[in-house]
């Protein structure tokens, strides 16, 4: 059975009435969800139908709705607010809970090489280069849950950033580069000295006058206008090139020219789930921003394959960081937050056990705080960190840690419930196709189904899709997404899990609705270990 889905829906509906245009708007409000969960506005209906007033056939229509990944209507009215539509919910409850996962990705997956410039240097890594880089480690797992193939460069060398990535459990491939490598980057070297837009290469006029580390010049603005190249920065002039930027172009040569070798059809376009043609895409600061352009044109020069012209931006906004004592280093933030999560959790649950597994909590709940004050803002926005004492707490409803501790509330709830099974105090939880969910009749139960299992696939969905435009070099991504997806999905949670208890007395009679109520809630707690899994952070079983 095809799973039931928002994007089906609203199709649905929309033919129903007849008209291409999208006239109907999913409620999510628990407000608006006591009395429907699909409206057509009234001024949608005005535009559609002679006086707003949808004639009885159509009704009739909406009101029989079926189809694959179609959700059956329970009632339809038109109301001063517009036509709304009330699911039947207990068939919608038995529909989700009892689909499957979806299948395995395709054969022949497309392949995008994903660049952090900030990785590259000997410069210590500050705050500001771990928002691009934490941005690349999510977009890579949003991408492979979408059946991509990913390549993430540069390889790491330096020890001490490898340690840095491990505590934010960033998955970024390590190592020192190959002969392929050097090789490259001596054909690279053969190029430039035939490049027409370069000059003072070897021993020829101008070699002189270069510094010693320099091996030639390039001008990049004749390049630029002679290519019509549009979307770059109108400063870029003249390059000098060294060793280093040529290891550089070469390592991103190397990738693309692997997933060419891995999926020959990677570098053609239409090559990611949304039908954009972006198979490399370096994700940038601001700052950066101008020093990969100049590598990006170095590599069209250089190499005037199909796969350079296929080079697009995502560009991350500033980092601010208020009242640092002195410039802060990323391993420096990450111990700050660490004492900062150890205290917060000190003041919540009274002193910590210096044992291994509460190292790992705290150690997870920093990776989370962290990300999550990266990733939740739209990666074009500006972000704040503020360092003082009080801006790490467990309390509140927009960090990583309320997250990651609703997460762990779920776990608690399940062991509770499986050590009482043991015990003989409640029998197993039986399969989904035994239960009866139409005693789930509270509010928070519709909200936790329609509003967070319903949407889930199409949120990772839309936070992988690459938003070109329709010239230029910059995309857009909604990597903010997930992160909002999962602060809302708590908030919820926690709100319907305080007022609801779960595991009543051990009467017979009141089993089927606490059967159905863990079902659900295993399904929500899924959920919460898929979306987790995208930020490489893993569920914690005690908090």
């Amino acid at each position: 059975e095809v799973r039931p889905g928002v994007a089906v829906m609203l199709r649905a509906l929309n033919e129903a009435l007849g008209r291409s245009a999208a006239l109907w708007v999913k409620e999510s409000s628990a407000r608006n969800l006591r009395h429907r969960d699909f409206l057509a506005p009234r001024a949608a209906l005005r535009a559609a139908f002679p006086g707003g007033q949808v004639p009885a056939d159509v009704l009739e229509l909406v009101a029989s709705l079926c189809g694959a990944g179609v959700l059956a209507v329970q009632g339809v009215q038109q109301t001063p607010a517009g036509l709304e539509v009330r699911l039947q919910r207990p068939e919608a409850f038995w529909r989700l809970l009892l689909c499957s996962a979806p299948g395995p990705a395709p054969a022949q997956a497309p392949c995008v090489v994903l660049h952090c410039p900030a990785l590259r240097g000997p410069a210590a890594l500050r705050p500001r280069h771990l928002r691009p880089l934490l941005l690349a480690d999510h977009l890579a797992q949003l991408l492979r849950a979408q059946g991509v193939h990913v390549r993430l460069v540069p390889a790491l060398a330096e020890e001490g950033r490898r340690d840095v990535l491990r505590q934010l459990r960033v998955d970024w491939p390590a190592g020192p580069a190959g002969p392929d490598l050097a090789d490259a980057v001596s054909a690279l070297k053969r190029a430039l000295a035939r490049a027409p837009c370069a000059a003072g290469c070897g021993q020829g006029p101008g070699a002189a006058a270069l510094p010693a580390d320099v091996i030639c010049k390039v001008q990049l603005k004749g390049f630029m206008e002679q290519q019509g190249l549009v979307g770059y920065d109108p400063n870029l002039d003249v390059l000098l090139v060294t060793e280093g930027k040529l290891w550089s172009v070469a390592e991103l040569q190397q990738a693309a020219l692997q997933c060419t070798v891995s999926t020959p059809a990677a570098l053609q376009a239409p090559c990611l789930p949304d039908g954009s043609c972006c198979s490399i895409v370096h994700v940038v600061s601001c700052e950066e921003e101008f020093q990969q352009q100049q590598l990006d044109l170095l590599w069209r020069i250089l190499d005037p394959g199909p796969h350079t012209a296929l080079q697009k931006y995502l560009v991350c906004g500033p980092v601010k960081v208020t009242n640092p004592s002195s410039p802060i280093g990323a391993d420096q933030y990450l111990q700050l937050r660490k004492r900062q999560m150890y205290e917060a959790s000190v003041m919540k649950y009274g002193e910590l056990a210096q044992d291994e597994a509460w190292t790992e909590v705290i150690d997870t709940l920093t990776a989370a705080a962290i990300r999550f004050e990266m990733l939740s803002t739209a990666h074009r926005s500006q972000i704040t960190l503020d360092l003082q004492d009080n801006s790490i707490s467990t309390k509140g409803t927009k960090s990583g840690a309320f997250v990651m501790y609703n997460c762990a509330r779920l776990a608690t709830l399940f062991d509770t419930f499986q050590q009482a099974v043991e015990q003989g105090t409640y029998p197993p939880l039986p399969p989904p196709s035994e239960l009866n969910f139409s005693c789930l009749r509270e509010e928070g139960e519709w909200l936790l189904l329609f509003n967070y299992l319903l949407p889930f696939p199409e949120v990772l969905q839309q936070a992988a899709q690459l938003s070109a435009p329709t010239k230029g070099i910059r995309i857009t991504a909604n990597t903010e997404a997930v992160c909002k997806f999962l602060i809302q999905l708590s908030m919820d949670f926690s709100s319907y899990y305080n007022r609801v208890h779960i595991l009543g007395e051990p009467f017979p009679h009141l089993f089927e609705q606490m059967f159905a109520r863990l079902r659900l809630l295993a399904a929500v707690r899924d959920v919460f270990h898929s979306a987790l899994g995208t930020l490489h952070l893993p569920p914690l079983s005690q908090i």
